[in-house]
């Protein structure tokens, strides 16, 4: 009698099941915002987020990699690619988010027209960011390039500069804080943004978002991309709920991808 009422009363006692942690590393704005946002949806799912942010685009990859990160959420896929060629890392791209378009910005001048001879522009200095502002230059008629479909053109690559405009490379990061410094940076929106700058206002160019090829990408690595965690996180970071919250909160600035 006593066993049949100790299997009883376990019977009734629901098992409790610890939360899947994923540990995922971003830059600030807008990506850990938006991992915020989501934050309590999957709490509710059995998946307790916990936010590494970073203000470099290695790091987050070099930690996913060595295993101290489960994923980020930062990069496009030609800087993913790029990353993975020169550094032999394995990270794969599990989901398309939001597309930053990227900006040219002065605060020496009001039109890319008014670039004086000898103009220094700061780009970054990463061979697919690099590549990116100058085929936004050669669209906007200052330089041109060789091949303009060339998403890793080089400052090497151009054929034609008429004002004889010098490019100072630099890390992505650092480009808003020389804008002072500089006669124009390109400047990736995510610090843009960080920087206080408005792209869809302050930029002289700006990217369409329609059919980039730059949409940040969540990451992870071969080993884990299929866990059930991993796709609750994807799925979450692309719902009509995120698509609202990103439309409403960065007013162009930051584009849905999905």
């Amino acid at each position: 009698m006593k066993k049949l009422l100790a299997l009883l009363i376990a019977s009734l006692v629901l098992p409790v099941h610890a939360a899947d942690k994923l540990t995922v590393g971003a830059t600030p704005i807008p990506q850990a915002e938006i991992l915020e946002f989501i934050k309590p949806t999957l709490a509710k799912q059995g998946v307790e987020l916990d936010i590494k942010v970073f203000n470099d685009y290695v790091q987050p990859n070099t930690q996913v990699e060595e295993k101290g990160l489960d994923a980020n959420y930062f990069e496009h896929k030609p800087y993913l690619d790029d990353f993975n060629k020169g550094k032999g890392t394995h990270l794969v791209a599990v989901k398309a988010v939001h597309i930053e378009p990227f900006g040219i910005y002065s605060r020496k001048v009001k039109a890319l027209k008014d670039l004086p001879q000898g103009a220094t522009i700061a780009i970054p200095n990463d061979a697919t960011n690099a590549g990116r502002a100058l085929l936004l230059l050669d669209k906007a008629g200052v330089i041109k390039l060789k091949d303009n479909q060339n998403l890793l053109a080089s400052v090497k690559d151009v054929v034609s500069n008429p004002k004889k405009i010098e490019f100072k490379e630099l890390e992505a990061a650092l480009l808003p804080r020389v804008l002072d410094q500089v006669d124009a940076a390109a400047i990736n929106s995510n610090y843009a943004l960080e920087a206080k700058l408005v792209p869809t206002k302050d930029a002289l160019i700006i990217e369409s978002g329609s059919g980039s090829p730059y949409a940040n990408y969540l990451v992870a690595r071969p080993d884990n991309k299929d866990s059930a965690a991993i796709k609750k996180l994807a799925a979450a970071l692309t719902t009509p709920e995120v698509k609202k919250f990103i439309v409403e909160k960065y007013n162009g600035a930051v584009v849905p991808a999905f």
